[in-house]
């Protein structure tokens, strides 16, 4: 077989004459160049553009028009929920254990036994305490859901714990008149937000009610049938599977209820505060 690799292309078009190796070398050279220029001039563009965007003013952080989108898909993700739409549930036999993926909050020590809930009644200034057994005492689901984060990467997990709805029903903190936290008829002086923070403050996440109040929403004390390790937020975790890791804040230590959104430290840096899927 002979190698023609070498020789005269021919030109476009069927029965066209070939073309001296020169003129296909010229030829090679204008498009090397135009694709140069077309490329360059694409990349001036996008620097321009990315001045542009790091030239407007910050809102909670973030240039405006990334707050704009962010705020879009949180409203997206809003629109979306409801209470009777329930993250996949999946086999026990699926579960594995999770990254631990960060320290925020989780530095300083703690000790199980002494550690207590925190919870500052709504619009009474007021704040009750609660122990671990206190948790474990209402009625205890467990739920197999995957655990999605915003790196991209998920794990399925077998959670164990107490609704917060279940929670916020024995222990009416979330509305003014002391009435229940009735997710199918929430009261009218219900708390429209809820905040969850660690104990040293260092972590912190806010929930709008109505996703407080989901029934796969658990105040969580166990994963894949073990009592939670201090690295995945013993004693007491949120789990939450409509929303990314971001918003399952590890070691909670107290819980507030809020007329508007409360601060959340990934919004802070960013993200969008629904932080819904």
């Amino acid at each position: 077989m002979t190698d023609n690799s070498s020789g005269p292309l021919p030109a476009d078009g069927p029965g066209a004459p070939l073309q001296s190796e020169a003129a296909v070398l010229a030829e090679a050279r204008r498009r090397s160049r135009r694709s140069f220029i077309g490329l360059g001039l694409a990349g001036l563009v996008g620097i321009g553009g990315w001045r542009w965007l790091l030239s407007q003013p910050d809102d909670s952080g973030i240039p405006r028009p990334l707050r704009k989108a962010l705020d879009a898909n949180g409203r997206l993700s809003s629109a979306y929920f409801k209470q009777t739409r329930l993250a996949p549930e999946f086999a026990r036999n699926r579960a594995r254990t999770p990254r631990e993926n960060g320290k925020y909050g989780l530095k300083s020590e703690l000790d199980p036994a002494t550690w207590r809930l925190r919870v500052q009644g709504y619009g009474t200034g007021q704040t009750q305490e609660f122990t671990l057994a206190d948790i474990q005492a209402l009625p205890k689901v467990a739920m197999t859901t995957e655990l999605k984060c915003i790196e991209g990467w998920s794990t399925i997990v077998h959670w164990g714990g107490a609704r917060l709805s279940d929670f916020l029903a024995r222990y009416p903190l979330a509305t003014r008149s002391g009435r229940p936290a009735d997710p199918l008829n929430p009261p009218a002086d219900l708390a429209p937000y809820v905040s969850l923070v660690t104990p040293d403050e260092k972590y912190y996440v806010g929930l709008d009610m109505a996703s407080a109040l989901h029934p796969q929403t658990l105040l969580c004390y166990e994963m894949n049938g073990q009592p939670l390790t201090a690295g995945h937020g013993a004693p007491l975790r949120l789990v939450t599977p409509l929303k990314y890791g971001i918003k399952h804040i590890k070691r909670i230590g107290t819980i507030a209820f809020a007329d508007t959104r409360p601060k959340d430290l990934w919004a802070e840096l960013g993200y969008d505060w629904d932080a819904g899927h």
